[in-house]
């Protein structure tokens, strides 16, 4: 509703600056930030002196981790206005990053990296009697288990620290076997449900559960990527989401979204969440045709650019490329993807205000399930049902003939 408040705006006065900024902002509230950089230049291309137009691409960049990138940005901000103080102070954090990250890599871009698990001992780990929260058995995930640890996040208690790692340590192995590509074949009648950005949402997330029936070998589930960050129950919806994988590895798939990242984690808050519920160690846990998806290199940082990020952060939209944000795409290659063999692609990481929304003619739809995301947006949620049709045979066709009349 903002943003069509905007639109009418600029409709009505084309050269206001203003109005242009205002409507990047509201993209930058939905995270569509390659509109929102569009917008921003416009409002500094029609005033040079609108310097709110100059903060919006240094926001996107921020958000995105990209802080090379913004520093560029803010060295402009300061250039146009140089006596602005606040200008200058943000200038200044920064270019701090940058230079701490640039330290960083530094001194560690030549060691090999060790992985964590290779340090733990998980055997020797013990689970204190005073403990009655859910415990895997003989070391495995069961229903029984991922039911009561649903209950046990539902009352706000924290699953116990080596169950944690039991479960990390199991589900990275059997992500680090997988394809970059996956397939999941259904049989007839059966459905998946594709679900959407849930972004830490953990009740929301139950909620899905109870509309959908929890996972099993016979109702599959396919996440959208975007698990965590945003809210405040990271811990408790990436563990559950875990805990089906390691239950129902077929059934249940979990696609990568791009907060996979170390910076975005730090930004919106799943590093800080894992430190505070339990240990800066247990963060640290490692982590076009369809050929070249296959060919992709799945275990790796997200890159700004190429494949992987075009995937991974994608825009809806027929505009070209800003170059910025990974690539925009329109329905002339929707279709020309989905001449792969597909009949329609399911992708998500937009708020959407009904919780979806079908473009290109039908044959893409963008699914959000997080409802009122950041709890003050008023979104609704959607996931998506995709069902094997029944075979095209009457009801009772080798029945008995009187039968079948009786039937009618």
């Amino acid at each position: 509703r903002m943003q069509s408040s905007y639109i009418q705006a600029i409709e009505l006065n084309p050269s206001n600056a203003i109005y242009y900024g205002n409507h990047s902002l509201a993209y930058l509230c939905t995270k569509c930030y390659g509109y929102m950089l569009g917008d921003a230049m416009w409002a500094t291309e029609l005033d040079k002196k609108y310097i709110e137009g100059y903060y919006h691409p240094v926001s996107s960049n921020m958000v995105l981790g990209k802080f090379w990138a913004a520093l560029r940005d803010y060295e402009t901000v300061v250039k146009v206005k140089p006596y602005n103080k606040n200008a200058k102070m943000k200038y200044q954090e920064c270019n701090k990053i940058v230079k701490q990250k640039a330290f960083k890599r530094a001194i560690t871009g030549n060691e090999h990296k060790r992985s964590v698990v290779e340090s733990l001992d998980i055997e020797s780990m013990t689970i204190e009697d005073e403990y009655s929260g859910p415990k895997l058995e003989d070391g495995k995930v069961t229903i029984t288990f991922m039911k009561e640890l649903m209950q046990w996040y539902k009352d706000l208690k924290k699953l116990h620290w080596k169950c944690t790692y039991q479960i990390l340590v199991q589900v990275k192995e059997v992500f680090s076997k997988l394809s970059t590509l996956v397939e999941t074949t259904l049989k007839e009648t059966q459905k998946i449900t594709a679900c959407g950005d849930t972004h830490s949402q953990f009740y929301d997330l139950l909620n899905i559960f109870e509309l959908n029936g929890l996972p099993a070998e016979t109702n599959s589930y396919i996440f959208n990527g975007y698990f965590v960050d945003r809210g405040s129950f990271s811990v408790e919806v990436i563990l559950t989401l875990f805990g089906f994988k390691l239950l129902y590895p077929d059934r249940f798939r979990l696609l990568q979204g791009n907060r996979k990242t170390d910076n975005m984690n730090q930004i919106y808050g799943f590093d800080g969440e894992v430190k505070a519920k339990y240990t800066a160690q247990l963060y640290n846990e490692d982590g076009v045709t369809l050929c070249n998806i296959w060919k992709t290199e799945q275990n790796q940082q997200p890159p700004d650019s190429g494949p992987m990020c075009n995937l991974l952060c994608h825009r809806m939209g027929a505009q070209s490329a800003s170059g910025v944000v990974s690539c925009q795409f329109g329905p002339d290659i929707t279709k020309a993807f989905l001449e792969n063999h597909l009949d329609y692609i399911i992708c998500s990481h937009e708020v959407k205000t009904e919780g979806y929304k079908m473009s290109h003619r039908g044959r893409c739809v963008t699914i959000f399930s997080a409802p009122n995301y950041w709890d003050q947006m008023g979104n609704k949620a959607s996931n998506n049902h995709v069902q094997v049709p029944h075979p095209n045979v009457k009801l009772m066709a080798y029945a008995n003939t009187l039968l079948q009349l009786g039937m009618m």
